[in-house]
């Protein structure tokens, strides 16, 4: 059983929680991901690991609650505890000085971008950072990235916070402006990481992407969690989460995302009624 240290709000459907899991904290590394199983009972959930201390021995989770799971989750308070919680798992992120680089986090997505972000920064390099979100409400780690940026644009879909937009305008204008950029990471929904990718791939810049498939076993076995990349079947749990986000087929990742939206109504009619 894996302890709750420390539970937050950052928005409405946003939690962070604080984890007791000294192992795990031991060896992972920024871009990793765990495997959270609630009770007996409950499904297994993938969710990238958005900080960690190996001194106190924890890691922090930052998910929004979308689904049956992760309100599940976002119901526990501290010192209540989670019965499985099983990593690192996934490859780490490529870390070394690269020169200019620019992470991209679209809602959810800068909560797992900001560890890559810091390591990035702390080996040297400089960064770009911009975040976007539905809103100002949806925002979350925004003064973190600030802290591990050497610029950080923010953007809203609504205009409510930094400018209007999305996250491919300013970072089509940085692309135009002929600053030689050396590198590229992007993290946040499919269809975001998808037009990012369009949008860097008339610049050659190579453009790193987190994948979220739907995930089962996590060790490569079951291959639920199967993707396209340069078109060869890639499983996301052992060959990812991170892949050139130019090979990726984003419009089969999508399509498969949506496999299982009509159960999952079903599942939460259980803790809604």
């Amino acid at each position: 059983m894996y302890k709750v240290l420390d539970k937050k709000k950052l928005a409405s459907t946003v939690t962070l929680l604080k984890l007791d899991t000294p192992e795990i904290a031991k060896k992972v590394k920024p871009g990793q991901f765990v495997i959270i199983r609630l009770n007996e009972e409950g499904e297994r959930l993938p969710l990238t690991v958005n900080d960690f201390d190996r001194e106190k021995g924890t890691i922090t989770i930052v998910f929004q609650e979308v689904g049956k799971t992760t309100k599940l989750l976002g119901k526990l308070e501290v010192n209540e505890q989670i019965a499985d919680v099983v990593g690192p798992l996934g490859k780490h992120t490529e870390i070394e000085k690269f020169g200019k680089v620019i992470c991209i986090g679209g809602g959810v997505g800068t909560a797992v971008i900001y560890p890559v972000t810091r390591a990035l920064y702390q080996a040297g390099n400089e960064v770009v950072g911009i975040v976007g979100a539905r809103n100002k409400d949806l925002l979350t780690f925004v003064d973190e990235m600030e802290a591990v940026t050497n610029q950080l644009i923010v953007t809203t879909d609504d205009g409510s916070q930094g400018r209007k937009g999305l996250v491919t305008e300013p970072l089509k204008e940085i692309l135009d402006s002929g600053e030689k950029i050396d590198h590229i990471i992007a993290i946040g929904p499919a269809i975001m990481m998808k037009f990012v990718c369009k949008t860097t791939e008339p610049y050659k810049v190579k453009t790193i992407v987190s994948l979220n498939p739907i995930m089962l076993d996590a060790t490569g076995m079951c291959g639920v969690c199967r993707v396209r990349v340069g078109g060869e079947t890639k499983f996301g749990c052992v060959d990812g989460p991170e892949f050139d986000g130019h090979q990726v087929d984003f419009d089969s990742l999508i399509n498969r995302l949506k496999q299982y939206v009509a159960e999952e109504k079903i599942s939460m009619a259980t803790i809604e009624g």
